[in-house]
């Protein structure tokens, strides 16, 4: 999407939202439609949803803050990238599934909370097996603002159609060097799967993180600037 039509997003979102201290944006009651941002699922039906944070499925064990519906929410420009790169894997044979879109900066909050709890290791086997939770804020498993809560990064995989996820060499949310994207210790499939979904991504303009294969986000993003804090639910777009 042209920048110029992530600048025109940005104007319809900060016509809807308050400029809180930090740059985070909350929302008046007029919502974040329109040109702003878009329920995934409108724009695409086929791109799977696993919202792993509106569920207990993820490394708090509960459901996180923010998190009202299980719906995948993006500023505009990112969601049609999302869903042309849904249509060229569609045609190998594939499908993208998304873990987690925009995310409001009371969940990250609730993340900061919990990582400083270091005696909650409910999850620690399957989330972080072999760092300590005391390290996870320093070593930069946790932030204090998420690119997610500005509306143009995803959490994303693939998977074959009629089948499920493909293997990527770790689970999403894995907290270890191994889910590096470029991991030298991660061969074979699980290689060509990452290369694979890096590739088909950055042809529509998504950007890796490479500390983690599954995090990717659109540029230019819409709006670099802000941290927003409305929920997660499709009435925060269509209100």
């Amino acid at each position: 999407m042209a920048a110029a039509e992530a600048v025109r997003a940005a104007g319809a979102v900060r016509a809807a939202g308050v400029v809180a201290p930090g740059g985070v944006v909350g929302v008046r009651s007029g919502g974040v439609g329109g040109r702003g941002f878009a329920v995934v699922a409108e724009v695409d039906a086929t791109i799977g949803q696993d919202m792993r944070y509106a569920t207990a499925r993820n490394f708090t064990g509960a459901v996180v803050d923010g998190y009202e519906e299980p719906v995948c929410l993006l500023a505009r420009p990112a969601a049609e990238a999302l869903r042309r790169a849904q249509r060229e894997v569609l045609r190998r044979g594939y499908s993208l599934l998304v873990y987690d879109c925009y995310r409001p900066q009371r969940a990250v909050d609730r993340f900061v909370r919990w990582a400083g709890d270091v005696a909650d290791q409910r999850t620690k086997a399957e989330f972080y097996p072999e760092v300590a939770k005391d390290r996870l804020i320093p070593e930069g498993y946790i932030a204090e603002k998420s690119g997610h809560s500005r509306g143009s990064t995803v959490d994303v995989t693939l998977t074959r159609l009629g089948r499920g996820p493909l293997d990527m060499g770790t689970p999403f949310d894995f907290f270890d060097p191994l889910a590096h994207t470029d991991s030298p210790r991660v061969t074979g499939p699980a290689r060509e799967n990452r290369d694979l979904l890096r590739r088909v991504l950055g042809r529509q303009g998504f950007v890796n993180l490479p500390q983690e294969w599954w995090h990717f986000t659109y540029r230019p993003e819409a709006f670099p600037d802000a941290y927003f804090d409305f929920p997660v639910s499709v009435a925060s777009v269509h209100r």
